[in-house]
């Protein structure tokens, strides 16, 4: 999907009438390329007229703040062990394996175990050392968009960030990174509600070939290992002191997931900041006029376009949400992008205000599953937005933005610039 210019485009229906039908008739497992582009006028049309929507497979849609909150909140009844939901959806392939074993769809005691490993390893400490090495990759990645005078925000700044910040973190020689970003868009692009054949046979190849990749840089890492508190591989093989460590299956999908996590939000989030800069000229100019700004700018970039815009539960029993009774094994559809719209938490929701204060997004999840690389992800936005706007503050659309066409993770293939 292209997009010729950047437009701040409508976030409501008009018509109140067309507002209540699209929200009576939601399934989102039959979107469009409307609902790619835009899919806010639809999410706040169910907000509205149909704010826990059941869809005709049976399963909940949550539209608002609190709903959404509920759900995060209560991990007992909100369950993410996904087995249920991806059995029938992949079968008993690769792609069933990793996305049942990942530390995201799983609840205690699996999650709780693989996410105190990786915790401990994204300290503070080692976020803040990481902020020197970022600094001087993208400046790196900026001088050579500077000697061209044109680029790609995605091929050229978006996407080599977090891939050498997950690199770094496995410590996975820089010789052998360059097929990541590919097995991770397959991997991930088999989530979407409703993957075709192609998606689907794509996430299998992807995982064989990374688990062959990782077998070998495990077995390395096993002979020479690194540093545990900085190196997140070594980290995950020896596991904690005194305690459990992760079976073989289990370390190598959770370095699976550790690179899709990190690595296609964070595209996700600079691609779509710098777009939206775009789309609001005045929030641009007054970004530039207070670099200051980049820490809230960032947050509102993560709240208004989230890059992550659906997450899923299952209930483990009876439950009433919104006044909606829900049975035991009901699958709920947690709409962040939604929430991250509710008027009843955010003032003036369709508006982008990079200084904007009052900003508690879910664009990071909440509760147990609240992402443990935020800081993160919340350092590589602030230093390659801010600095590609200190260096380009002129720069503009020089052809068609592609979007990635998806609904789940809500991003860009190509965002063609001029720099001047």
């Amino acid at each position: 999907m292209t997009i010729a210019s950047p437009a701040a485009t409508p976030a409501r229906f008009t018509d109140a009438a067309d507002a209540q039908r699209v929200a009576g008739t939601f399934d989102l497992r039959a979107i469009g390329p409307d609902f790619i582009a835009n899919p806010y006028p639809t999410y706040n049309a169910l907000r509205e007229h149909a704010a826990i929507a059941r869809m005709p497979d049976g399963s909940y849609f949550l539209s608002a703040y609190e709903d959404c909150i509920t759900a995060y909140k209560d991990a007992r009844i909100f369950s993410s062990d996904k087995k249920a939901e991806f059995r029938p959806k992949f079968g008993d392939g690769l792609l069933y394996q990793h996305h049942t074993t990942s530390l995201i769809f799983n609840d205690p005691p699996l999650h709780t175990r693989v996410r105190k490993i990786i915790a401990g390893a994204l300290n503070a400490r080692a976020v803040a050392d990481m902020e020197a090495p970022m600094v001087a990759l993208v400046d790196q990645l900026l001088d050579a968009l500077e000697a061209r005078g044109h680029g790609d925000l995605i091929a050229d700044l978006a996407a080599p960030v977090p891939i050498e910040v997950i690199g770094n973190l496995l410590a996975i020689p820089h010789e052998l990174r360059h097929p990541l970003r590919d097995w991770s868009l397959a991997i991930l692009g088999a989530l979407e509600p409703q993957p075709g054949p192609q998606l689907l046979a794509a996430g299998e190849r992807a995982i064989a070939e990374f688990l062959d990749y990782l077998r070998q840089l495990v077995a390395e890492r096993r002979r020479k290992p690194g540093d545990p508190a900085r190196d997140v591989l070594t980290r995950l093989i020896v596991g904690e002191q005194g305690g459990e460590k992760l079976t073989e299956i289990e370390l190598l999908q959770n370095v699976i997931f550790i690179l899709n996590a990190g690595h296609e939000t964070t595209t996700n989030l600079i691609g779509n900041g710098l777009y939206t800069l775009l789309e609001w000229p005045e929030q641009r100019a007054r970004l530039l006029a207070d670099p200051s700004l980049i820490t809230t700018a960032v947050e509102e970039m993560l709240r208004f376009e989230s890059p992550v815009q659906i997450g899923n539960r299952m209930t483990t029993e009876a439950v009433t949400v919104g006044g909606v009774a829900l049975a035991p094994r009901t699958f709920v559809t947690i709409g962040i992008a939604a929430a991250n719209r509710d008027p009843k938490e955010f003032a003036d929701p369709d508006r982008f205000d990079v200084g904007r204060t009052h900003n508690r997004h879910v664009a990071f999840a909440s509760g147990v599953h609240f992402c443990v690389g935020l800081n993160i992800a919340r350092m590589e936005g602030r230093i390659a937005i801010g600095r590609f706007l200190r260096r380009f503050p002129k720069y503009r659309l020089n052809g068609e933005a592609q979007r990635g066409g998806r609904a789940r993770f809500r991003g860009f293939l190509s965002i063609p610039v001029a720099l001047q």
